[in-house]
């Protein structure tokens, strides 16, 4: 998972890939059929492993406004933590796919594409309960916050450090619409 996660699917070698985990490449292919079906097991071990701050995030019974500062603050630090390959891997094992990979590209565009629902689904729950303006666009600020999120991720493999990371964070913060403004617009009218 490391080495795609820190190479990409294309240039994670089986040379690497041999080395990392200690097999031959019979026994690779022997456990894995191919790179592909690996590469789609490191998938599943990443959305397992790494991105629960996400989940917890998006999950918490606190303010719609908290639950994003807790996204973009977790992705600042999931990004830049010691020890890790910088980045998401969902966005770094796809930054350079040739045609060859399509498919590898697709999966994660697959995966990017839920974490972009997933914004959009706890931004609508804030707005049905009065957090955001019933007139904020869901779907276009979920994929605003999932591209403030891309681009730290690529920002981190540039070397941004988690100060750096989670001062984006506070920007893209700073967009979201002040909470409790349909109770202001109601008392308005």
């Amino acid at each position: 998972m490391h080495l795609f996660w820190e190479h990409g699917y294309e240039a994670t070698s089986l040379a690497m890939l041999r080395e990392a985990m200690g097999l031959t490449p019979p026994q690779i292919y022997n456990a894995f059929t191919d790179k592909e079906t690996l590469f789609r097991k490191a998938l599943t071990r990443y959305h397992e492993t790494e991105i629960g701050f996400a989940l917890e995030a998006l999950s918490a019974p606190v303010s719609t406004r908290e639950a994003i500062r807790r996204l973009l603050v977790g992705a600042a630090e999931a990004y830049s933590r010691p020890g890790k390959p910088a980045g998401c891997l969902f966005v770094s094992g796809a930054l350079a796919a040739s045609p060859q990979a399509q498919a590898i590209a697709d999966e994660l565009k697959i995966y990017r594409k839920a974490s972009e629902a997933a914004i959009a689904a706890r931004l609508a729950k804030g707005r049905a309960v009065g957090d955001l303006p019933e007139n904020l666009s869901v779907e276009g600020f979920a994929k605003y916050l999932a591209g403030v999120m891309t681009g730290m991720s690529i920002q981190a493999r540039d070397g941004a450090s988690v100060e750096e990371l989670r001062g984006l964070a506070q920007t893209a913060l700073a967009a979201l619409p002040a909470e409790g403004q349909n109770q202001a617009a109601s008392s308005k009218e």
